[in-house]
């Protein structure tokens, strides 16, 4: 896991945690400021690889309007796919 560090997020290019008997692992403090992740946000596990990507679920507030303009006529569905 590598992140670029040109940025000035503080991040190392390696930041690591320990998963733990109970099977969490703590966010280190420079990926979460970084990210600007709070305690209580919701995640997602993705798999990729031989690994997970974590993504924050996004607050149905910041999806709000998200489609604003879009054209419901233009919808493709899965049957219509080549």
């Amino acid at each position: 896991m590598a992140w670029s560090t040109s940025s000035g997020s503080g991040m190392q290019p390696r930041e690591t945690a320990t998963l733990t008997r109970s099977f969490q692992i703590a966010i280190p403090k420079a990926v979460r400021t970084a990210r600007n992740w709070r305690p209580g946000q919701e995640f997602a596990f993705v798999p990729k690889g031989d690994g997970v990507l974590l993504v924050p679920v996004p607050d149905v507030e910041t999806l709000t309007g998200l489609a604003r303009g879009a054209n419901p006529d233009d919808y493709r569905d899965r049957s219509d796919r080549s």
